[in-house]
């Protein structure tokens, strides 16, 4: 399963329609929940047939399409399934019990409500919001493809306009000549990676580097809010929605210069060696760290491992996610435990008078733990699915990690 992204084109009641659309599924993906909540026994099969409940009770949700009401069904249901599972793991962090939703930027068609043109540059929604046709701008060409492998549609907002998904199956394996490489990779901050070859990848910091217009953005976007009308529940200007999706367009540069910089290191990782291990690092506890927050977010470890992952999984490459612990401690040369304070950036041990780098000396240790795991266990080394796996179906933010720029 491949994702395949356009810019849409149309007039302003089009956007307007689309975002009817959203908000529609928002709601039934919200009633669904509630549903589930007050029933006992509710499952996947019942919350789509409350669609049609919905449908006859609201008409403005009869005005969607049927498969995008069933398509919000299936998220709620995606979050409920979620949180039985984290229950049944007996973990002892937080269950994910499902939230209701206030910002939904996408709402998803199935194999109606749409069709694309002849030449396929145009799409049209046939459902009762008025869409209409809507023009495909980008590179990618879809006469490739028979239409019954277009799996799913959605329709995606952002801060700079409207985007179109098309989740086509097909398998994107790609058959790669062995290198006869293996490499270990250590993620830091004062580099980005460094591996177990010596070669070091310094960190960008491309929301440091922007930081400075970002708070200046945001200044101007604060000075044009008015508390009164919140608190009367009154529409704020539109000068402080020009604002805001200044403010906006300014994160989702920054978002996407780290994307397309971890997709192309981790594409040029992946195409010199034939098995890469890595850190399986906990980011969602590390980012608790109120010291090194923002550094952390800002390098994009999760998102050059979904990557990594996914560019594995399709040139036939071994990946294996290795925990941490010790990693940067050990000595690569001799096993022994060299305790160190992160501040010190130089491994010097002192029982076979070993001097590395401390990036550089993780990178070893980590490699070797990945000798040892493959061909012993013969599955990732965390126990669950590998990111590309997951990312097969397209995630609610409307973002997927299958998506490849031509760039």
């Amino acid at each position: 399963m491949i994702i395949y992204e356009f810019k849409v084109k149309g007039k302003d009641r089009q956007y307007c329609a689309i975002d009817e659309a959203i908000r529609t599924s928002q709601f039934i993906q919200n009633k669904c929940l509630r549903y589930w909540m007050d029933n006992k026994n509710v499952g996947r099969y019942d919350l789509n047939k409350y669609c049609a409940v919905l449908a006859a009770e609201f008409p403005f949700a009869n005005e969607l399409n049927s498969m995008a009401r069933q398509s919000a069904a299936e998220r709620s249901w995606g979050a409920i399934s979620r949180f039985y599972d984290n229950c049944k793991n007996k973990d002892l962090s937080k269950k994910g019990f499902p939230k209701f939703k206030k910002n939904c930027r996408s709402v998803e068609y199935k194999s109606t409500g749409w069709k694309l043109s002849v030449t396929r540059k145009a799409i049209t929604f046939s459902d009762k919001k008025g869409i209409g046709t809507l023009k495909l701008k980008g590179t990618y060409d879809l006469n490739y493809y028979n239409i019954k492998q277009i799996k799913r549609v959605r329709l995606v907002r952002r801060a700079d306009g409207y985007y179109a998904q098309f989740a086509v199956d097909v398998d994107a394996k790609v058959e790669a000549q062995p290198t006869q490489q293996v490499v270990g990779i250590d993620l830091g901050l004062k580099y980005f990676i460094a591996d177990s070859k010596g070669n070091v990848e310094p960190a960008p910091k491309f929301y440091r580097k922007s930081e400075k217009a970002l708070n200046r953005a945001n200044r101007k976007k604060s000075k044009k809010f008015s508390a009164a009308k919140k608190k009367a529940k009154i529409r704020q200007s539109n000068n402080y929605h020009k604002a805001r999706n200044r403010y906006a367009r300014k994160h989702l540069k920054v978002s996407r210069q780290r994307k397309e910089y971890c997709k192309r290191l981790a594409y040029s990782v992946i195409q010199s060696n034939d098995l890469v291990a890595y850190e399986d690092l906990n980011v969602k506890g590390l980012v608790k760290n109120r010291h090194l927050a923002k550094s952390i977010s800002d390098a994009g470890w999760y998102t050059f491992r979904q990557w990594l992952e996914y560019f594995g999984h399709k040139y036939g490459k071994v990946t294996v996610a290795i925990p941490p612990h010790n990693t940067s401690q050990n000595c690569s040369n001799c096993g022994e435990k060299v305790k160190k304070s992160l501040s010190t950036r130089t491994h010097v041990c002192p029982h076979c008078n070993y001097v590395a780098d401390r990036d550089i000396n993780a990178s070893i240790n980590i490699l070797k733990l990945g000798l040892s795991t493959v061909g012993h266990t013969g599955i990732y080394a965390t126990g669950d699915l590998p990111s590309w796996a997951v990312g097969k179906s397209l995630s609610s933010n409307g973002e997927s990690v299958n998506v490849e720029s031509p760039n």
